[in-house]
């Protein structure tokens, strides 16, 4: 227990390391990860694979590509939206390719990670795991009731359920050093070829720096945090929330989020029982009920993780959604929407998010109304 705790030490100074050349250097970008070209906000973006369609979209393509734009346009804020047809691999996306704060969304890349050691025979789900005061981490964080004096024991895997479906950051914390730490995360995203998706170095961290605080541990309980965060200088907490908005350490991009969940739900990332088990967790998500989730249809269903930032003066940063649809006939849609910047009012945003459900039902019901031999050659052809 002493050594693991003085490992934990060792690796929170590491972090902590992390995060200040990250501030120094204005949150350079992360090496081998793919960065946003300079372009106006706003930038449509649509990607057919020439594999697939050539340079051909069919018009339901062509309709549902201007419906996303027509949302986005429309939108009060910066927004990105991307969908990607998981069958064929059509994509089509609204400033899909700029870096959006991703907030909890990010725990989708730790349960990633988690679960491809338990694939490797590296990393134990049913290994019992203590946490203890020191662990509380600050924010949306219920499993801290259930930490006495004396600890609270429970399971990663346990540990990982509630993180993906409550949210939970101390519960997240956990599973990610218990995974190797943000390093484990980032090797994953390189090895498996993931792009457009940067991590960065943990809840406490990320959420301090964007304040604008140094982290101390006592902030994690009692409304601390709170505390220490209003006391910095006005402007100084702006210059830190609009340099994190500006080039967030945690960013991801609409289409790389899409692509991430389209080779999950096919399997090229994780073992055919870790894939079920995640998207199974995803589908449990209790956060964001009106957010994707409330643009269904009967019948239709949802594996997602949602993402809330901070908010100064009425501006939050980062309020997103991403998932996978997945129509009665078992066809799939991975969707995200990412929202960097907006001081538009809670329904609107989630407005934002049911319509583009509805405009990929919608595309589905086109579709679905095609021969069954048109769809095939369109989703196979050239493969």
């Amino acid at each position: 227990m002493l050594r693991e705790r003085a490992d934990r030490k060792a690796s929170f100074r590491r972090n902590l390391a992390f995060v200040a050349g990250l501030l120094a250097m204005a949150v350079s970008p992360q090496p081998g990860v793919a960065q946003p070209k300079a372009k106006p906000t706003g930038y449509a973006q649509n990607l057919v694979p020439q594999r697939f369609y050539g340079a051909q979209e069919t018009a339901a393509q062509r309709a549902l590509a201007s419906e996303i734009r027509a949302i986005a346009a429309s939108f009060n804020g910066d927004i990105g939206i991307a969908v990607k047809e998981i069958d064929s691999g059509w994509a089509t996306a609204y400033d899909g390719d700029t870096f959006f704060p991703q907030q909890s969304v990010s725990k989708f890349w730790v349960a990633l990670t988690a679960l491809d050691k338990a694939d490797r025979g590296e990393l134990s789900l049913d290994a019992p795991v203590t946490l203890h005061r020191e662990d509380l981490t600050l924010f949306h964080q219920p499993i801290a009731a259930q930490i006495g004096a004396n600890g609270y024991t429970s399971t990663v895997s346990n540990l990982m359920f509630r993180a993906l479906t409550q949210s939970d950051n101390t519960c997240n914390d956990a599973v990610l050093r218990r995974a190797g730490g943000p390093e484990a995360v980032r090797a994953f995203l390189r090895n498996k070829g993931i792009n457009g998706i940067r991590f960065g170095p943990g809840e406490r961290l990320l959420q301090s720096a964007i304040a604008g605080v140094e982290w101390k541990q006592s902030y994690a309980t009692g409304g601390a945090f709170y505390a220490a965060r209003n006391a910095v200088p006005a402007s100084a907490r702006h210059q830190a929330f609009e340099r994190y908005i500006a080039n967030p350490m945690d960013g991801a991009t609409p289409l790389g989020v899409v692509d991430a969940l389209a080779r999950l739900k096919k399997g090229e990332l994780l073992s055919p029982a870790s894939t079920q088990r995640l998207l199974s967790i995803m589908a449990n998500t209790k956060t964001g009920p009106q957010r994707l989730k409330g643009g269904l249809e009967p019948g239709w269903q949802l594996s997602h993780k949602t993402g809330t930032g901070q908010v100064l003066g009425g501006v939050q940063a980062g309020y997103n959604d991403i998932g996978i649809i997945t129509a009665p006939d078992g066809r799939s849609y991975a969707t995200a929407v990412l929202i960097r910047r907006t001081s538009a009012p809670l329904a609107q945003r989630m407005a934002a998010m049911q319509k583009t459900v509805r405009a990929v039902i919608s595309y589905h019901s086109t579709v679905r109304g095609a021969s069954a031999t048109g769809y095939r050659s369109a989703g196979t052809g050239g493969r």
